[in-house]
């Protein structure tokens, strides 16, 4: 069924309903994407605009994920409802016979650099050896109408195509403009739908990247039970993936792996954290290595968010275990598949099979 947002601005005890407006330009829209894709709700690295196909199609805003896989991004703007449906999954199957130097060359083009610099740059990671392995497809719209959203619904449930449709509504009140965002279907959960099949099992343990820097230590981590990431929702977002009772391995960037444990409280702002075994003190007053941790702890977004785990085996930083070929990744957060990898941790951290 077509979705219809709503916004109400608060005025004391009542609400005032903010009038829908069609966006004057649904150019400003492409822009404001191209300048900050976070607006979609996702972490990508636009490397195209108006991309030219070898058919003559023209892709609104291409971009790449953490991953390495490609993202289509097409606005519906004055296309006929399923022409557009027909149009994206067209430049999906051209997106699907490029070649990494294909896709270099037009990351180049556009961001005046090549795709390895600015993917380590946005990502804070070296691009994966292998990229468009897989690739996923976003329609931005106002609205779709009924039929169109069965399509898409239909490719996703029953085809598992990672193809979703995003919509921003766009409000004024006469005192300011607003812009509103919904999706058709969860996109985390087309992402998990898509991995198992394009990619090996899930062991049921999770990968987290404890790497050092400014506002986190691995020694803080392990003296008082805890995994943190910040400084941006990007960032912080992906640990809200763990839940009470997850098994994690602690990876340290370019060293190994230093932690194998149980998350034992869900992710939550570091002004917010309490240390059990250190007489329910919050860990911000306690003695840090580091202490720029405690920096924009007021503020959501910008605030180290912090993940409660109880450690049931951890290794000082020089005492990391890894191997030639272990999983590694740019991800906070992600599943762990690999079980050449598994099965090393498992030893080197004495994990139990009934654990």
């Amino acid at each position: 069924m077509a979705l219809n947002m709503m916004v109400w601005e608060v005025e004391g005890n009542s609400l005032k309903v903010i009038a829908k407006t069609k966006l004057d330009n649904e150019g400003r829209l492409e822009d404001w994407i191209a300048r900050d894709s976070s607006i979609l709700g996702l972490d990508l690295l636009i490397i195209g605009r108006q991309v030219t196909t070898y058919f003559g199609g023209r892709i609104d805003l291409l971009a790449v994920d953490s991953q390495g896989d490609i993202v289509i991004l097409e606005l519906k703007r004055d296309k006929t409802p399923r022409d557009i449906v027909a149009q994206v999954l067209d430049y999906a199957s051209w997106i699907d016979s490029l070649m990494p130097k294909d896709i270099d060359e037009i990351a180049t083009a556009y961001l005046k650099e090549n795709l390895t610099t600015a993917f380590n740059s946005h990502f804070g990671a070296a691009l994966p050896e292998v990229i468009n392995s897989n690739h996923s497809m976003v329609i931005i719209a106002s609205e779709l109408d009924e039929s169109s959203e069965r399509i898409v619904q239909y490719l996703a449930n029953r085809h598992n195509l990672n193809i979703n449709a995003t919509y921003f509504n766009f409000f004024n009140n006469d005192r300011m403009e607003l812009l509103g965002r919904s999706w058709l279907m969860d996109p985390e959960d087309l992402i998990e739908r898509s991995d198992a099949i394009t990619k090996a099992p899930w062991s049921g343990y999770w990968f987290v990247n404890v790497g050092e820097g400014p506002h986190r230590n691995w020694d803080d981590c392990r003296e008082y039970g805890f995994i943190s990431a910040g400084q941006g929702v990007r960032y912080s977002g992906a640990l809200k993936k763990l839940k009470v009772g997850d098994k994690i391995f602690a990876y340290m960037k370019g060293i190994g792996y230093v932690g194998y444990g149980e998350v034992n409280k869900e992710a939550g702002m570091v002004k917010d954290f309490i240390v059990h075994n250190k007489d329910e003190k919050q860990l911000i007053d306690l003695p840090l290595k580091q202490s720029n941790m405690r920096e924009n702890a007021d503020n959501p977004d910008l605030s180290e968010w912090v993940v409660g785990i109880q450690w049931l085996k951890t290794f000082k930083r020089e005492e990391a275990k890894t191997f030639m070929g272990v999983f590694a990744n740019q991800n906070i957060v992600c599943k762990l598949r690999h079980q050449a990898t598994l099965d090393f941790l498992k030893k080197e951290f004495n994990v139990k099979e009934a654990e």
